[in-house]
């Protein structure tokens, strides 16, 4: 019954999300309450949920810290020459800025961290597809896709869950696995170019310079963030509603690829201004050192990650806003994000509180194991890599190494099949992983781009399970898995 109730409440949440029918911080609350109930465990609702915020709440202080971090950098310039390096090979071709976003992505997801990962993305390729009109879920999937691929690093987390869940040493799961890793980011890359030229043809391609002479961008405006981390300037399409590019209609709301309206058209967007008083340019030695040092330990784990933020959000804040109105006026600018992105991390914590502690996610794993056929046996590295993409999608990484994999490994140990093999076929489901609605850090990615978490599900989830099945496919025809 837990079995069956716990699939219940999972396809119940996802139903209502993509239809819109509820909003998730609704439905990651009242859901899980109501099956709760349901299996006659109301009275432990609250002992669950406290369960779940005790277990989430250094996460939500982790991305609450990073996010005013992250935005103070922006504020200041710090990333304002990778932001320069990507439209210059961009343009204003929609391709470009497809296959820029997963260049991006795949390279900042090397310091580990999904939430970083995707505040400086969303930060750097947001007003290009506002801009160009572009599908911010074509943004959303690639991103998410990418760094994915990417989180299986051994400090990005799943990697040394298998190590630490089998007794294994990391290096031995991931480096053999680089070929086939490496298969998947290319299949990023294409699906980029897919995406993009879907998006060309949709809306046609016009070169920044064209941009510049038609009048629908400025000099000034080929540096952009977006709304809230750029200072207090707006500038807006200076060619107006009636200027007709090819990058497709400025006036009213425009369908994007999943055929829904862009509502708020260009509100919101912001120019990046390169007089912005948010500047501070003789600090910027000391802001992209005092990054570096962050992100080296965190890679290092020298402290918690959430201590860590919170040391260099305080120390980012006091070098470059020593007066008392302008930290309060920067921390006010990024509290939005802020507060989104830690009530959707509180919200997940009552879904997962209670999926965890009334037993669903356990029988659920063990009715998925008892499912596979004796036959299948010899092949339970390949069992495992397919179940590993559904199962890291409605189960968080811990529950799925600790509480799945180890027993898969059993299983295939009893037909010769190598635990390191296991090992490595559990990380085929990361790609799609992180847009699970359990992972905190894709709600910085549809948050910070605006677009609905049931919108980038339906969208992404196709593109990301493909993926996870070319990483499989590349595994088994490299002999790794």
């Amino acid at each position: 019954m837990l079995t069956i109730l716990g699939f219940a409440m999972i396809a119940t949440f996802l139903v209502l999300i993509m239809l819109k029918k509820m909003s998730p911080i609704a439905a990651l609350v009242l859901i899980p309450a109501l099956f709760c109930v349901a299996v006659g465990q109301g009275a432990k609702l609250g002992d669950y949920v406290i369960d779940g915020v005790g277990n989430l709440a250094p996460t939500a202080a982790m991305l609450m810290f990073a996010i005013v971090y992250f935005g103070v950098m922006i504020d200041v310039g710090l990333f304002d020459p990778i932001v320069r390096g990507i439209l210059r090979f961009c343009k204003a071709d929609p391709m470009r800025i497809v296959v820029g976003t997963a260049v991006l992505a795949a390279i900042v997801s090397l310091d580990g961290d999904g939430s970083t990962t995707f505040m400086i993305t969303v930060s750097a390729m947001y007003p290009l597809y506002k801009r160009l009109k572009m599908s911010l879920v074509v943004m959303t999937g690639v991103a998410a896709t990418a760094n994915g691929v990417m989180n299986t690093l051994p400090w990005g987390g799943p990697t040394a869950r298998a190590a630490t869940a089998l007794k294994l040493d990391a290096g031995d799961i991931f480096v053999p696995m680089i070929p086939a890793l490496g298969i998947g980011l290319v299949a990023v890359l294409l699906l980029a170019v897919v995406l993009g030229r879907r998006e060309r043809k949709r809306l046609g391609m016009l070169t920044l310079d064209e941009a510049l002479a038609t009048g629908t961008a400025t000099e000034s405006e080929t540096v952009l963030v977006p709304a809230g981390v750029g200072g207090d300037r707006t500038r807006k399409n200076s060619g107006g509603a009636g200027t007709g590019t090819d990058a497709g209609t400025h006036g009213g709301a425009e369908e994007n690829a999943d055929g829904d309206a862009d509502e708020d058209g260009d509100e919101g967007f912001k120019g990046l201004d390169p007089n912005r008083a948010t500047l501070r340019p003789r600090l910027y030695w000391f802001n992209a050192g005092l990054t570096v040092a962050l992100l080296t330990a965190m890679i290092m784990e020298l402290m918690p990650i959430p201590v860590l933020f919170l040391l260099g959000a305080a120390l980012a804040l006091t070098v470059n806003f020593p007066h008392m109105p302008d930290q309060r006026a920067r921390i006010a600018a990024h509290a939005d994000n802020v507060l989104n992105v830690s009530g959707m991390v509180f919200a997940a914590a009552v879904f997962t509180g209670v999926l965890s502690g009334t037993g669903m996610v356990q029988h659920m794993a063990d009715w998925l194991v008892g499912a596979i056929p004796d036959g299948m046996g010899p092949h339970m590295a390949i069992v495992t890599g397919i179940l590993s993409i559904p199962l890291t999608y409605f189960m968080s990484n811990d529950g799925f190494y600790f509480g799945v994999v180890p027993v898969l490994a059993e299983a295939g140990a009893a037909h010769g099949v190598s635990p390191l093999e296991i090992a490595r076929a559990s990380l085929v489901g990361q790609p799609l992983h992180m847009s699970s609605p359990l992972v905190p850090a894709v709600y910085v990615l549809v948050g910070m781009a605006k677009v609905e978490f049931g919108d980038h599900t339906r969208f992404t989830v196709k593109w990301a399970a493909l993926t996870s099945l070319v990483v499989l496919c590349a595994g088994l025809l490299f002999g790794i898995i």
